[in-house]
């Protein structure tokens, strides 16, 4: 089963930070959020992969290549005008073959993607959906099922006190080609506005009505896994610490030099207080203090005296000497 993963979003929502980077290649643990999608694909079986870009596509060609390091063989679709949800879907479809994974190249999860393949495979539908239950309905897209799982209708983000539904649209996907029989004919989309692209198409406006419209069956594959969707700068701040602490599984890119604390780079005249994590190439002045939770990216420059506490700092971001950080997120092209 191939996989395209969905990477041309702008991110508004992670402003200032996607001003200068696409929101897949905002770091988790110090690592783009994408590349963790990209490792979890190879676990699982996963190996052939296309990506559809938008925003700032050279910078995640350059950063993933052809796939090669992380197991994968992975190609791109440019979208020189955004294609919605599921048009940049249809736009690969002769990649794609009978059978295939949609999956967010911009949430962090350690779904169990070879199960959920498991099951698209033991019925009949034309898709699975990934959900999990949630208790704040008002925040997302609940898919309403049967107790067979077959999916029966959708709201999105009802209040709780009317909520059909607690499952949560994870935005993750298993689909047999057949799904493309249900797509809007060209420049027809219910979502389109008056510039966008003809191909445009999205799946809660466009696809999923059109599958209940027409009685094809489609079912809800319940997880339990970690899901965030890094929807917004708390959401991002959320995930890099259930990285740290373990909350999600990730494969971690530094090694352990004391109980809670991993570093790819010397801490020799640093006081460290767990958890913290600290990429390669950082430079630590004399007299610096990292309170935990900390994550400090790839070459970070940090001033003698500083310090650090509850806060995140992207790689290549720069603390001036005597600095006190404290509940933030600093950017790299933060020099603070």
């Amino acid at each position: 089963m191939r996989a395209m993963v969905l990477a041309a979003g702008l991110g508004t929502r992670l402003r200032p930070i996607t001003y200068e980077m696409p929101k897949p290649m905002v770091p988790v643990l110090n690592r783009p959020v994408m590349e963790h999608i990209a490792r979890l694909l190879a676990r699982h079986g996963f190996v052939e992969a296309i990506a559809n870009l938008h925003w700032f596509p050279e910078l995640i060609e350059s950063h993933f290549g052809d796939g090669s390091q992380l197991g994968l063989d992975l190609s791109y679709s440019r979208e020189e005008r955004l294609l919605g949800t599921s048009g940049g879907v249809r736009n690969a479809a002769g990649f794609l073959g009978d059978s295939f994974l949609v999956i967010s190249g911009d949430a962090l999860t350690d779904i169990d993607l070879a199960a959920m393949r498991e099951f698209h495979e033991s019925h009949d539908g034309i898709a699975t959906l990934a959900t999990k239950r949630v208790r704040d309905t008002s925040q997302f897209g609940v898919a309403i099922s049967g107790s067979d799982g077959r999916i029966q209708g959708f709201q999105e983000k009802p209040d709780p006190a009317e909520a059909l539904s607690d499952l949560a649209n994870c935005g993750i996907y298993m689909f047999r080609s057949e799904v493309f029989d249900y797509f809007p004919e060209p420049g027809t989309s219910k979502a389109a506005g008056p510039d966008d692209p003809p191909g445009f198409a999205d799946w809660a406006m466009d696809v999923f009505p059109a599958l209940l419209d027409g009685d094809a069956p489609f079912y809800s594959h319940e997880v339990d896994a970690y899901w965030n969707d890094i929807g917004n700068l708390e959401e991002l701040r959320q995930g890099n610490l259930d990285a740290l602490s373990g909350a999600v599984e990730v494969e971690l890119g530094a090694p352990q030099v004391s109980d809670g604390v991993r570093s790819a780079s010397p801490l020799d005249g640093v006081e460290v207080e767990p958890p913290a994590f600290v990429g390669a190439g950082v430079e630590l002045g004399d007299g610096v203090r990292i309170e935990g939770p900390a994550i400090l990216g790839d070459g970070c420059r940090i001033g003698d005296g500083a310090r650090i506490r509850d806060s995140i700092l992207l790689g290549g971001t720069e603390l001036s000497a005597g600095t006190i950080l404290i509940g933030g997120i600093a950017a790299r092209a933060t020099n603070v």
